[in-house]
């Protein structure tokens, strides 16, 4: 089981991959249409909206949740070099 580089997800079913592609190493939800990986600034977004809504956070708080969560993930690594 193969866990997503952009959110963390576990990756159990064929179902949980981008486009159905085991080969690819981050989920359905973090793709889009066209199979390739949100950009950082799209799944920022997301994960904020996704952690106001599941939470009830403020925005504020909400978004610091967010990148605190993506500096651990390989997908963002570069994002966040010190």
């Amino acid at each position: 089981m193969k866990i997503c580089i952009a959110c963390g997800m576990p990756m159990k079913n064929k179902s949980d991959y981008a486009m159905g592609d085991e080969s690819r190493d981050y989920c359905v939800y973090c793709a889009n249409p066209d199979g390739s990986m949100h950009s950082f600034e799209e799944k920022k977004e997301g994960m904020t909206n996704f952690i106001i809504k599941t939470q009830g956070l403020a925005r504020e708080a909400a978004e610091s949740a967010a990148l605190s969560m993506m500096k651990t993930l390989p997908a963002w690594a570069n994002y966040f070099t010190e």
